[in-house]
């Protein structure tokens, strides 16, 4: 456990250090709380719980409503998560302490210290047995009232550069569909079109070629798909037509080898699994796997290069490129495209095209697509000039909103260290100037002792420990 009378230097003049359980009321919640499976979602009282929400849910029970006057702190015992609530509300069932700070003690400035101390991890296990058990600074309560005032000023300018940021973020969020939607309709190239309008193949004479190559090559395994109704279909550009991706690329998945033949294991051959495809490159080497990513046999290699997408699982959708020879599971299908179709082209397509993908895919508790439904995929054909023309435009794109949220994400965490920094300073007395005519903090120190003393006596009334007249009787006999 911390000591902070240890961390920190010495305290300004007039402050003292406390323990938290000497500056606060846990309030009684027997009887008074509401399980999250009877949360609704929307009511007479909010529920507020241990959770990253606020506000968990609603509920009509009046009869929960916390038995105290706020404001007050709720302290997440298992998540550490505290909220400062300054309204009627039903606390959670699960893991909910709450917090009245004594009359000595601002309450917004209590919770504002309470983010500084520092509680040892305990996993989903309980800390409030720590925080209780805490020292605090209890600084004179004018000077208390200044600091709160002089935190929310600067807080509600970090917060305004926050939310600018998180704007931004979604513009490029928005930006990034934009750039995919226009490429697959043409937009990105206009130009290009026009200048190069003499030597581009019409996709048809390109799909005929890939068409003869496929019946060459399978012989009587070659089948033709289905036709596509264009009817709900974008027009495109004059030189472009839609195909199905079983048209101009070829499929398989992998295999899991047996979990029942240990020997099947711990041996030379890289073996992918779905959950590792994040929409890159998938650079598997031998010091990045385990051995449950090692077997000693394989139906079939997939070589370096080739593109991936999961069929099912977490990561469903989700697409990847091989950075290395590799085997995969049976939850990876592989794409290998046909002579005059680019691998990036069909990359950047099925990540455009990823969310019609999902709504077409089927399973309950793991939904999944098939090979057949990526096969069956409809996409725009261009030339195979103009398709790496638009790859090149589009990653030229990406890789500049990625530099963007790069330094976006770097800006966002400067503003959580700025705000620690100023919470930090806030705790040490050095945010705002003192006051010498302040009351000390010892003399608030000394009504805290007398509120304690006198909730004691009325909690003893209230067990019937002491009787009314006895207490009365105390105080005059010597």
């Amino acid at each position: 456990m911390i000591d902070e009378r240890n961390c920190l230097g010495e305290l300004p003049k007039g402050w003292i250090w406390v323990k938290v359980r000497d500056v606060v009321s846990n309030i009684s919640l027997t009887g008074r709380k509401l399980k999250q499976k009877q949360y609704v979602v929307s009511g007479k009282l909010p529920v507020v719980d241990q959770g990253q929400k606020f506000i968990g849910g609603y509920t009509d029970r009046e009869e929960l409503k916390v038995n105290v006057v706020p404001p007050v702190i709720v302290f997440g015992d298992h998540t550490k998560i505290v909220k400062y609530v300054d309204f009627d509300f039903v606390a959670g069932a699960d893991g909910v302490k709450v917090l009245k700070p004594l009359e000595a003690f601002y309450p917004r400035l209590f919770y504002y210290f309470l983010h500084v101390i520092q509680l040892p991890e305990k996993g989903y296990a309980r800390h409030f047995q720590f925080l209780q058990k805490s020292f605090i600074p209890l600084p004179p309560f004018n000077e208390q009232v200044r600091i709160v005032v002089k935190l929310e000023e600067l807080f509600t300018r970090l917060d305004a550069g926050v939310e600018g940021l998180q704007k931004v973020k979604a513009q490029l969020k928005r930006y990034r569909q934009a750039v995919l939607k226009y490429a697959f309709e043409g937009k990105l190239t206009e130009e290009w079109r026009e200048t190069h309008k003499d030597q581009i193949e019409p996709a048809t004479t390109l799909l005929e070629r890939i068409k003869q190559e496929r019946r060459e090559r399978l012989g009587p395994k070659y089948k033709e798909l289905p036709s596509i109704d264009l009817s709900e279909l974008p027009e495109l550009p004059q030189s472009w037509i839609w195909v199905r991706l079983g048209e101009v690329a070829d499929t398989t998945s992998g295999g899991t080898p047996s979990r029942k033949k240990k020997e099947y294991y711990g041996g030379r051959i890289p073996w992918l699994k779905s959950g590792e495809l994040k929409d890159g490159a998938v650079n598997v080497t031998e010091e990045s796997i385990t051995e449950d990513g090692l077997a000693n046999s394989s139906t079939r290699m997939i070589p370096k290069g080739t593109l991936l997408i999961a069929l099912y699982g977490a990561t469903v959708g989700k697409l990847g490129v091989l950075g290395i020879d590799s085997a995969v599971n049976q939850a990876i299908c592989a794409i290998f495209p046909n002579n005059g179709i680019s691998r990036d082209f069909l990359f950047w397509y099925l990540r455009k095209y990823r969310d019609e993908l999902l709504n077409i895919r089927k399973g309950g508790a793991q939904p999944n697509i098939s090979q057949d439904v990526v096969r069956n995929t409809v996409l725009p054909l261009p030339s195979i000039e103009e398709q790496q023309t638009i790859v090149d435009e589009v990653e030229s794109r990406m890789y500049l909103i990625k530099e963007v949220e790069t330094v976006l994400e770097k800006s966002l965490k400067q503003a959580d260290r700025l705000r620690q920094g100023i919470l930090k300073q806030a705790f040490e007395g050095k945010l705002v100037p003192q006051d010498p005519s302040d009351e000390p903090a010892e003399k608030l120190l000394e009504r805290i002792k007398a509120e304690r003393a006198k909730s004691k006596a009325e909690k003893d009334i209230n067990k019937k420990k002491i009787k009314p007249k006895q207490l009365e009787l105390s105080t005059y006999v010597k």
